[in-house]
C-alpha cells in the first residue's frame, strides 16, 4: 500500500469520525471537560504515583501483582458468561480462575497461560448487549473515564462482583491498600497506551473516544467487527501488501484495546506499544 493510499485511508478514517460524532456523543462539551479533568488528575497524581511505583518495585513484583488483580476479575467473566449463555466458555474460565487461585498461588503466578487456557474478556456490558439494551451515547465521567450510558450501570454491577471493590464491606483497613494497588497496578500497566495517544493523536479526546467504542464493538462482536474489516481492506486492494495487512491488524487491536484506567483494561498498554514500532517503520519508509 502506497503512503497516498494510506493517507486516504487515514482521511476516510476521520471523515467517518467526525460524521459519527453528533450521534454517538451528543454530550461532546461535558466530555471534554471531563476528558480534561481526567487528564489533569492523570498528570498529576496518577501519573507520579505509578512512575513511583514502577520505580522501586521489582519487575517480577509488578506482574505478580498484575495476575492477582487479572485473576479477580476471573469471578466476573464466569457470571458474565452465563449471562450470556455462554456455557461452554464459562467452564473454561471457571477452570482458569480455580487453577490460579490454587496452583497459581491465589493468582499471583498465571498457571492457566502456560497450559492453554487464556483470559476471555467478558463483563455485564457486554451481557447488555446480548440482552439488546442499546449502547446510548458516549459518556465520560470524572475518575471513571470513558464509558457509555449503557456502560455506566454495568460498571456498577461488575464491581460488584469483584472481590477487590466490596472488601470495604469485610474491613475498610484492609480494602483500601487493595483499592489502592488495584488502581495503580491498572495505571502502571496503561502507561504505554497513554504515551501513544500523547504521541500520535491530532486530537486526543477524538482518538481516545473513537477507539473506546471500536473496542467496545468488537468485544461485543467477540473480535467479528474487526475481522470484517480486515477482510474489506484486502477485498479493495487487487495485489494486497501482505506486510500493511500486519501493521493495520496491529493498529487496529491497540485502538480497539484502548479504554479507560479506572476500568482496568491493562492490556492495552502493550498493544499500543507495539502500534507505536509498526508506525515509525511506516514513517521510514519501510
Amino acid at each position: 500500500m502506497t503512503k497516498k493510499t494510506l493517507a486516504t485511508l487515514i482521511c476516510g478514517v476521520l471523515f467517518a469520525a467526525n460524521v459519527q460524532a453528533k450521534s454517538n456523543d451528543p454530550y461532546e462539551s461535558f466530555n471534554r471537560t471531563m476528558y480534561d479533568f481526567n487528564s489533569s488528575i492523570d498528570d498529576y497524581i496518577a501519573s507520579p504515583i505509578s512512575n513511583g511505583y514502577k520505580f522501586i518495585t521489582p519487575q517480577f513484583v509488578q506482574t505478580g501483582v498484575f495476575n492477582f488483580f487479572n485473576n479477580l476479575k476471573g469471578i466476573n467473566i464466569v457470571l458474565n458468561d452465563v449471562l450470556q449463555a455462554k456455557f461452554s466458555q464459562s467452564a473454561e474460565d471457571l477452570g482458569r480462575f480455580t487453577l490460579n487461585s490454587t496452583a497459581g498461588l491465589g493468582g499471583f503466578i498465571d498457571v492457566a497461560k502456560h497450559v492453554g487456557l487464556e483470559q476471555n474478556e467478558e463483563d455485564f456490558d457486554q451481557t447488555l448487549a446480548v440482552w439488546g439494551v442499546p449502547q446510548g451515547s458516549y459518556l465520560v465521567l470524572p475518575f471513571m473515564g470513558p464509558n457509555t450510558m449503557r456502560g455506566t450501570p454495568a460498571f456498577a454491577v461488575d464491581a460488584a462482583a469483584n472481590p477487590a471493590s466490596y472488601a470495604s464491606f469485610i474491613a475498610y483497613y484492609v480494602s483500601a491498600p487493595v483499592q489502592f494497588m488495584s488502581a495503580v497496578n491498572a495505571r502502571a500497566n496503561a502507561e504505554g497506551a497513554l504515551k501513544f495517544i500523547n504521541e500520535a493523536a491530532l486530537d486526543k479526546y477524538v482518538f481516545t473516544r473513537e477507539s473506546f467504542l471500536q473496542w467496545r464493538k468488537n468485544l461485543e462482536s467477540d473480535g467479528k467487527v474487526s475481522a470484517a474489516i480486515d477482510d474489506d481492506i484486502l477485498a479493495e486492494e487487487k495485489t494486497p501488501d501482505l506486510k500493511w495487512r500486519d501493521d493495520s491488524k496491529k493498529f487496529g487491536i491497540a485502538a480497539q484495546s484502548f479504554a479507560s484506567v479506572a476500568q482496568k483494561f491493562d492490556c492495552a498498554a502493550q498493544n499500543f506499544e507495539q502500534a507505536g514500532q509498526k508506525i515509525e517503520q511506516l514513517k521510514m519508509g519501510k
